[in-house]
């Protein structure tokens, strides 16, 4: 971790001149609960960016210290990486990272032109391994030799030459490696495993033994069975623990792998990482609890990781070997994704210091969000690594490699699954904790929540907490004395008066002049504003006090070698980093501290504000009147589509009572209308073996989980037996009324009835099983199947129909890589892994049962289907592969989901209107820009000219609002703000007159009273959006001002600093005010709301929120006893010229 991406201090709000400049960067107002996703992503990368210099700066420390690296001083470069180094400097880093031109000696490689099969490059011991030297052949002809423009194929067998040919012609070619190919001249073996760069192929060859297991495809098969094992067993574990889940996943790699020491390493917020679980030798020092900087993984080679997620080095002390390749390529050639690449001399001699000759590092992907920013694979987000070191040199086949990436996959899986698990219980400790201390604030003082259990402690990890209430200070924990508390509250309200709250890791970092007299005991410390002289506080002590490493204990008598890189003086560095320092705050421990904050302010309104709430209890009884009508014609129209749909559709009441019934599933089983109602659903009308499966459904459904694809067998009356059975596969959808509470559950099926009883009797038949696999007939549903090496052995007609592929071009080949992959491209990132452990477990014994299956057919289709997997055995009961059945969606369930697509298409229609607006509307404003240019040309009075400004400006506004229709460009920050020079008083005028129709209309005052001197401000930036912003916020505060009362009042307070010499910043707060309540409460919740409105002014001032942020603005929305305001604070540079003398 360097020192510069450690240091984290946040000025909620406002920040002012005294916070570092990351601060005024990385944080923005939190008055939204949570950062915008833009800004925590921009965070992320200029994090990232960062990082890189740090790297390429020790890389090139190293490089100076001389080949062995022997003077190179790890501890002390980590602490001057600070210093700049240019920028080609960086630019070679990567390049040697990426385009290094050597490989490990343990294979060889061979760059193809995938054109004509051309040679581009290979390694300078391709000829040797492959058997091709004149010394070792003397009667082979010149022209097979390896050379640049050699036709590849001639090196190998005829078939190895057909197999690369069918390989290049894949679409996604590394779905097929390894591709098994053997020397045209030695007849050796090597695994082929190939990928695509910028100018062709890479082969990378690897020697496999004849004797090998895993050269055939069922050994292949075997290494994927036993990370399907161990797949299974990471399945089988408890949820809610991590770090068994890690301790099981290096348990089950040193077995797969039998490397000495396997660990997990974690990556945390801050870059930096530590060691999690730990299986190892018994001889060897454990490394568990080791923390380390995030220099020790460079971000360089964390960006490898992502691309080509297995990385093995078989003997760091071996030699490297060039590669040789045409003098026409424009740069070296690219071994991102080669599994030969060779590893930078630092990292080698980092595993030769720590004992290591040999290293396998398995990347642990997970899903990111959308904080991350970006799309498709940069979704993936690197959580960490599963790496294994070995005393010794060790290889491991591709085979066995591809078997652990696999089981990496699923561990990401499950992985992602335990940290969303975690996220929800950590989310309910907190508004748990934050209900029972509501709970305090209604029934006690405010100081209930310092002197009762739970405490504000209990809200967020901190060694500490205060509340300074009405000047009186009562402390928890560790923290301040009260001479100390007095003199922060005296540094914040000079260095950050304008802020909201404050959040750091380091107070002497901040700023604060007493940081060193706190000492280690309260390092990090957040803070939140209650009231302008009322604060909360939480403390954090020192990282090394968190910070222990379960490592092998160090006696005084032993000295490190600190100039070494080795994991012991990778934690003093660490530790030397993060000194006077506690753990950073994360995002979610801010959100907490920040809700408690608006909590807190609301219970210290005064009793002046309790008697209007009289009059909001009025118009909400208004409210829920007219949302029972509404409602109620909603009901009506709901139970028609019911009684009228063509799929099964039932309803049941939060007692599991059936209240809905309607037709087809009365058709379907027997049971008339009047005899279902009231009949419970799960002991009256369903199988007792879907009993449980239909009690789960209803409580999930009850709480509002909605589960899709479930199978229900229901009975069936009338002329039928009950020992017949309907089976439907039904989406739980919850019934809620006009307050938003569950009030029941409506299930919309399938029939699969027919499909269900031929596939029963397809999985038992006893005969000829073909006859029934390619019947013609419309309930025989999509089929294929495998032998035990998951080579497909069946694809009947319909699948045919489905895909496009026709039977014999799909048996014999791989069903993974092969047909789902390259021929049936497969949707979703991990579609691949859950189709392969399927596969696995069915032959298993475990059956699948309708997995979401989605694929393109060959012309490119989306096909969204459910998967059903079960074993295939012979007559003796020997597992002999598996039967897949496919089940796409009916015209029934088709129909019940029309009303989905007719709310789509309605809304496709909106977008076609706003299109048609947005060109239109152009028109005349071209004519009213052309009337302004001809009364400009007349004698106009001073006031005249005046108004065509104003007018002018409001035009410029609109212009720019039509641009601005692509709301994902202000959302994602990419939209382009820009930067001209303007009068602060043009602006204020074109505002006020946006407000002034509906200020007569609805008789009011607006109070104006700006000094001329602030009119002339001579500002830099983009006017016309400022307009919007401004105009925004005042037209709103005018809608919802009371009208008896009569006024809205704006004010603008600007106060100028000197940044430069030649810049001079306007730090300008606009104060919207009105007396009462102001703006209701869910429009107050839109404007600080990321994804969903309730109305259309909420999404106008959430967007003009997100404006102000791209402008390094903030706004605030604070309601005091009489009056609300809108807080609106913007810096802009003065424009060249523009001066002004204000305080």
């Amino acid at each position: 971790m360097s020192t510069s991406a450690s240091r984290e201090t946040r000025a909620v709000n406002h920040n002012s001149g005294g916070q570092s400049s990351g601060a005024e960067e990385r944080n923005q107002n939190r008055n939204a609960n949570k950062d915008s996703s833009m800004n925590k992503g921009s965070e992320s990368l200029s994090k990232a960016v960062a990082q890189y210099t740090v790297d390429a700066r020790l890389h090139a420390v190293f490089e100076q210290s001389g080949e062995s690296g022997r003077s190179f001083d790890y501890s002390q470069s980590i602490r001057t990486t600070s210093q700049s180094i240019p920028g080609d400097q960086i630019t070679a880093y990567l390049s040697r990272m990426q385009r290094g031109g050597h490989i490990q000696p343990f294979g060889c490689m061979i760059a193809v032109d995938e054109s004509n099969f051309r040679v581009l490059a290979y390694s300078e011991n391709a000829r040797e391994m492959l058997g091709l030297t004149p010394q070792s052949v003397p009667s082979l002809e010149r022209t097979d030799i390896l050379t640049i423009g050699t036709d590849v194929r001639t090196l190998f067998t005829p078939s190895s030459s057909v197999l690369l040919e069918r390989t290049f012609g894949a679409r996604e070619i590394t779905l097929l490696n390894p591709v098994w190919i053997h020397s045209k001249n030695s007849g050796k073996p090597f695994y082929g495993i190939l990928h695509r760069i910028d100018v062709g192929v890479v082969i990378d060859l690897e020697p496999a033994r004849t004797e090998d297991p895993a050269l055939s495809i069922a050994g292949a098969v075997q290494s994927q069975k036993l990370a399907v094992r161990a797949i299974s067993h990471l399945q089988s574990l408890p949820g809610g623990d991590i770090k068994l889940l890690c301790d099981t996943v290096v348990q089950s790699v040193r077995e797969l792998t039998g490397y000495d020491r396997v660990m997990v390493y974690k990556f945390h917020e801050d870059e930096h990482g530590e060691v999690v679980a730990e299986s190892k030798r018994p001889d060897l020092d454990p490394y568990l609890g080791l923390h380390y900087p995030s220099t020790d993984i460079p971000q360089a080679s964390r960006f490898l990781f992502k691309q080509n997620r297995v990385r093995m080095i078989v003997d760091c002390r071996a030699t490297p070997v060039r590669v040789i390749q045409d003098e026409g390529l424009m740069q070296p050639l690219c071994l991102v994704g080669s599994t030969l690449r060779s590893p930078h001399g630092c990292h080698a001699q980092y595993m030769a210091n720590m004992g290591s000759v040999a290293s396998l590092t398995l990347a642990v992907i997970i899903n990111g969000n959308d904080e991350d920013g970006g799309g498709g694979r940069n979704l993936m987000r690197l959580w960490g690594l599963v790496v294994g070191h070995h005393t010794s040199a060790r290889c491991v086949p591709f085979p066995l490699r591809y078997a652990c990436e696999f089981l990496m996959q699923a561990f990401g899986l499950q992985l992602n699954m335990e940290l969303q698990l975690a996220s929800q219980l950590s989310e309910k400790h907190v508004l748990r904790t934050q209900t029972l201390l509501c709970d305090m604030l209604l029934r006690d003082s405010p100081t209930g929540i310092v002197t009762q259990s739970p405490s504000i402690m209990d809200l967020v990890r901190c060694d500490g907490a205060a509340l300074y209430y009405q000047g009186k200070y009562y402390p928890l924990g560790v923290t301040p004395t009260e001479a100390q508390i007095k003199d922060i509250v005296q540094w914040l309200l000079a260095s950050h008066g304008d802020s909201t709250g404050l959040s750091t890791d380091s107070l002497a970092d901040a700023g604060y002049p007493g940081a060193i007299a706190l000492g280690d005991a309260v390092c990090g410390m957040a803070v939140a504003y209650v009231t302008p002289k009322d604060f909360l506080f939480w403390f954090r002590s020192h990282t090394g006090k968190e910070i222990k490493w379960g490592g092998a204990k160090h006696h005084p008598d032993e000295k490190d070698d600190g100039l070494k890189m080795h994991p012991r003086s990778s934690f003093k560095a660490f530790l030397e980093v993060v000194k006077s320092r506690s753990l950073p705050w994360e995002n979610a421990e801010m959100d907490a501290i920040h809700s408690l904050q608006l909590i807190l302010r609301d219970s210290f309104r005064s009793a002046a504000a309790s008697d209007s709430k009289a009059i909001v209890q009025v118009q909400a009884g208004d409210l829920e009147l007219q949302g029972m009508d509404e409602l109620s014609s909603v009901a009506r129209e709901m139970v028609r589509l019911i009684e009228t749909a063509t799929a099964p559709i039932f309803a049941i009441d939060v007692e599991g009572h059936i209240n809905g019934w309607n037709a087809k599933v009365a058709e379907l089983t027997g049971l008339s209308v009047e005899e279902a109602m009231g009949k419970s659903l799960v002991h009256d009308l369903v199988h007792k073996e879907s009993e449980e499966i239909a009690d789960k459904l209803l409580f999930h459904a009850l709480r509002g989980e909605e589960d899709k694809n479930v199978e229900l067998r229901l009975r069936t009356y009338g002329t039928e037996t009950n020992e017949k059975a309907v089976f439907l596969v039904v989406n739980a959808c919850c019934s809620k009324d006009y307050t938003n509470n569950i009030v029941g559950v409506c299930f919309v099926g399938q029939d699969v009835t027919g499909q269900k009883v031929m596939m029963d009797k397809f999985i038992h038949i006893q005969g000829d099983y073909k006859a029934i696999i390619h019947n013609p007939n419309p309930l025989i549903p999509p089929i294929f199947a495998s032998d035990e090496n998951t080579i497909c052995s069946e694809w009947n007609a319909a699948m045919e129909k489905l895909t496009g592929w026709s039977r014999g071009d799909m048996i014999g080949k791989m069903l993974v890589g092969e047909i789902f992959g390259s021929c049936c491209r497969l949707k979703g990132s991990d579609a691949m892994t859950k189709f392969m452990i399927a596969l696995h477990t069915a032959m298993g014994g475990q059956d699948t049962d309708k997995m979401p299956f989605n694929f393109f057919d060959r012309s490119g289709k989306y096909v969204q289907a459910l998967l059903t997997a079960n074993k295939r055995a012979n007559m003796d009961g020997q597992v002999i592969g598996t039967f897949c059945f496919v089940q796409i969606a009916s015209p029934e369930l088709q129909q019940a989901m029309g009303a989905q697509r007719q709310k789509e298409k309605n809304c496709m229609s909106k977008m076609k209107e706003l299109a048609y607006i947005c060109q239109e509307i152009k028109n005349p404003l071209s004519g009213i820009r052309f009337t302004n240019s001809v009364l400009e040309a007349t004698n106009l009075t001073e006031d005249q000219k005046q108004f065509l400004e104003t007018s002018a400006a409001c035009e410029k506004q609109l212009l720019k609002i039509i641009k601005d229709v692509d709301l994902d460009n202000i959302e994602d920050g990419s939209l382009e703000l820009e930067k001209a020079d303007f009068i602060l008083g043009s602006v204020i005028d074109a505002v006020v007159s946006q407000a002034m129709l509906l200020l007569r209309e609805r008789g009011l005052q607006l109070i104006h009273d700006i000094p001329e001197e602030v009119k002339t401000l001579a500002l830099c930036g983009d006017q016309a959006r400022i307009q919007q912003i401004l105009a925004d916020f005042l037209l709103n505060m005018v809608r919802h001002a009371p009208s008896q009362t009569g006024w809205v009042e704006m004010q603008v307070s600007p106060s100028l600093k000197q940044i430069s010499e030649t810049t001079t910043m306007a730090h300008t707060e606009f104060r919207i005010t009105c007396p009462g309540e102001g703006l209701p409460p869910e429009l107050v919740q839109d404007m600080f709301q990321n994804s969903r409105w309730m109305t259309q002014e909420g999404l106008g001032l959430s967007m003009c929120r997100k404006l102000l942020k791209l402008m390094n603005g903030e706004v605030q929305y604070i309601r005091e006893s009489e009056r609300c305001y809108f807080l609106i604070v913007l810096d802009l540079p003065m424009s060249t010229g523009g001066h002004m003398s204000i305080g």
